[in-house]
């Protein structure tokens, strides 16, 4: 078609001939301002002819002045008509002084009034037009397979945005608005009716809707929450716009379009961060993150460098991360603060193991830390479970090391990122994470430690490596089935940002040996989550109930030192703080002389390879440890001979 082969042109060339076309188009107002004015089919006699002549030449480069050719005319709006006026009006003024100064006979004044009108008609309106047609041009196959019929639930100034920007789209055509308002329904905005919630159904049969896209960035996640559980009965595709924060430019575009993701589904707002809590150990200061490259640790940098620390140092052990969050950084920075060069010369990479004391005590020392975020651990429970020793080498000796560290570097404040498996553990993973809690209480009680050692736990952060999340998605793409391990488990999520935000917070509420708990929200049921993101993707459950549906569930059975529901707490004995979201508990602890003990015995351990006495001094260490089953089978399953040479 015409119009595919003018879109395809380069820019340049699309210019030229928007500039073509206003030449052609000055002298036919000038032509129609005069036949209406003398009320006949004018023809230009004597100078008025070097005047329309003239006409081009004044307008032209007032066009251009007015930025007329460098809009898109595709996306075309208000503020373009807005030039195209503002242009004109100045273009009808130096075409009427001149025809003042040259005194040519035979010109009415009115002609100037007529001409400005007709002249802003003719240039705005073929501009109106061409968008019309271009944007309407993706969209003259409707019924093509490949375009999803697209609603749009909001149809506030976000929701007309979008509706723009699909118009445009190869991939979806907009059919509908979808608005909870009375008064918006049955009328129509950008050409497309705006319909209530109760008639989804309609859409469905009668105009084939397959997804919708709610443009409400505004509103409470809450809210947005209850609009998905009404939503979650139709096999439609649900996406949707982030939030105000990510959308600051006031410009919404295609790409701005999410999968709904779990956050939308917890339907959890999050609080305003205590801004004196987020500055009080990081801004000015130097920090220190270990496992820098982690889930966990990468958004501990992103929000610590956001607080503008004095220095920043990325200790990671792994070349592919630390490179990746050190660009990371970089780049968000010259977003945030182009001006601020020091910042950038202030993140400082580092390759090397907490394992390695003499090393990061070294950092500390070279670079004058205060703060210390210790991140690094194994936390992958499946995997740790059949790896016992290294999680005993870097979860338990690598803390004890990093903390011997940061007190031989004097470093003011060290907090620990703990999880909520070190509770009542029944996986290696939780009891050395709960170990190297102990390990810091024992050294906050003594009186020759300066540093303040604090300890906060979580549970599941969305997004994080191991998340089922993007398993469940990876999954739904591949047309399932989604599998789940249990259809009883449940876990505790928070969104990572919101984490390391409170981690941040309650690392400066510590006092010594105190352990934080952050306020998860209620547990969720893992089969819950999974159902809702295959109906949320547009698929129906096959299963008992419905043998024709497109994707089933299969369920696995527990994974190695996989827990049915997760605690935060060990004991009863929580109290508040300052932040809403943050606990503290008062728990058990051992006495330095038994965390001394252990700790020597776990060394040997590493040293000479021995497995089976890891796990016997993590049953006798960590109170209520419960292994679920002996290590030779989880390392070695079925080849008892291996094991029995191994152990």
């Amino acid at each position: 078609m015409i119009l595919q082969k003018l879109l395809k042109l380069s820019r340049n060339k699309k210019r030229a001939i928007i500039v073509l076309v206003d030449l052609l188009l000055l002298p036919i107002a000038l032509w129609i301002s005069f036949s209406l004015r003398l009320d006949e089919l004018y023809e230009p006699v004597g100078n008025i002819r070097y005047l329309f002549l003239a006409a081009p030449l004044v307008a032209i480069p007032v066009f251009v002045k007015f930025g007329l050719y460098r809009a898109i005319i595709r996306y075309i709006g208000f503020r373009a008509m807005w030039a195209v006026v503002k242009a004109v009006s100045l273009y009808t003024l130096l075409w009427g002084i001149i025809i003042l100064l040259s005194a040519v006979p035979g010109v009415p004044r009115s002609v100037l009034l007529i001409n400005w009108l007709v002249t802003a008609l003719l240039i705005g309106g073929t501009r109106a037009v061409a968008r019309w047609l271009l944007a309407g041009s993706f969209n003259f196959s409707l019924n093509d397979p490949q375009k999803k019929k697209v609603a749009i639930y909001g149809a506030g100034s976000s929701g007309m945005q979008i509706a723009t920007a699909l118009a445009g789209s190869a991939d979806f055509h907009p059919i509908a608005f979808i608005d909870d308002q009375k008064g918006l329904q049955k009328n129509y905005i950008q050409g497309l009716r705006v319909y209530s919630p109760t008639q989804i159904g309609l859409l469905i049969e009668g105009h084939a809707l397959t997804e919708i896209i709610l443009a409400m960035p505004a509103t409470s996640r809450s809210r947005r929450s209850q609009i998905i559980s009404m939503l979650e009965p139709y096999a439609l595709h649900i996406r949707t716009l982030p939030g105000m924060d990510d959308l600051a430019s006031g410009k919404v575009v295609v790409e701005d379009v999410r999968e709904v993701g779990v956050r939308d589904l917890l339907g959890r707002d999050s609080v305003a961060p205590n801004i004196k809590l987020l500055n009080a150990n990081v801004a000015g200061k130097a920090v220190l993150v270990t496992g820098a490259g982690g889930s966990i640790g990468s958004e501990l940098c992103r929000q610590i460098i956001k607080i503008k620390p004095q220095s920043l140092v990325l200790y990671e052990n792994s070349e592919h991360a630390i490179y990746a969050i050190e660009k990371e950084l970089i780049e968000l920075v010259k977003r945030l603060y182009p001006e601020a060069t020091d910042l950038l010369n202030s993140i400082i990479p580092i390759l090397a193991s907490v394992t390695n004391q003499n090393r990061l005590e070294a950092v500390c020392k070279a670079f004058g830390v205060q703060t210390v975020y210790h991140a690094a651990a194994y936390k992958h429970v499946p995997m740790v479970e059949k790896n016992p020793l290294e999680a005993v080498n870097n979860n338990i000796l690598g803390t004890y090391k990093a903390a011997n560290a940061a007190i031989n570097a004097n470093v003011e404040t060290f907090v620990l990122i703990s999880t909520d498996k070190a509770v009542r553990p029944t996986n290696t993973m939780g009891a050395t994470k709960r170990f190297a809690e102990m390990i810091l209480q024992g050294l906050s009680r003594r009186s020759e430690v300066n540093t303040r050692f604090t300890m906060v736990r979580f549970g599941n952060v969305l997004g994080s490596s191991g998340s089922v999340v993007p398993l469940f998605r990876e999954q739904i793409k591949n047309g399932g089935p989604v599998t789940v391990t249990d259809p009883r488990i449940t876990r505790y999520f928070m969104t990572i940002p919101e984490a390391a935000q409170l981690v941040i917070q309650a690392g400066a509420m510590g006092q010594g040996g105190d352990v934080f708990v952050l306020d998860m929200g209620e547990p969720v049921k893992i089969i819950d989550m999974a159902r809702r993101m295959i109906h949320l993707s547009g698929f129906q459950l096959r299963d008992e109930h419905n043998p024709d549906g497109d994707i089933e569930i299969q369920y696995l059975g527990l994974r190695p030192g996989e827990k049915l529901y997760e605690e935060l707490l060990i004991g009863d004995n929580v109290k508040p703080t300052q932040h809403d979201l943050i606990m503290t508990a008062d728990e058990d602890r051992l006495t330095w002389e038994k965390v001394e003990y252990y700790l020597k015995e776990f060394t040997e351990a590493v040293a000479n390879d021995d497995v089976e006495s890891s796990r016997l001094l993590l049953v006798k260490a960590v109170n209520g440890f419960h292994p679920q089953c002996d290590v030779a089978d989880l390392v070695f399953g079925q080849n008892q001979k291996v094991a029995d040479e191994y152990l």
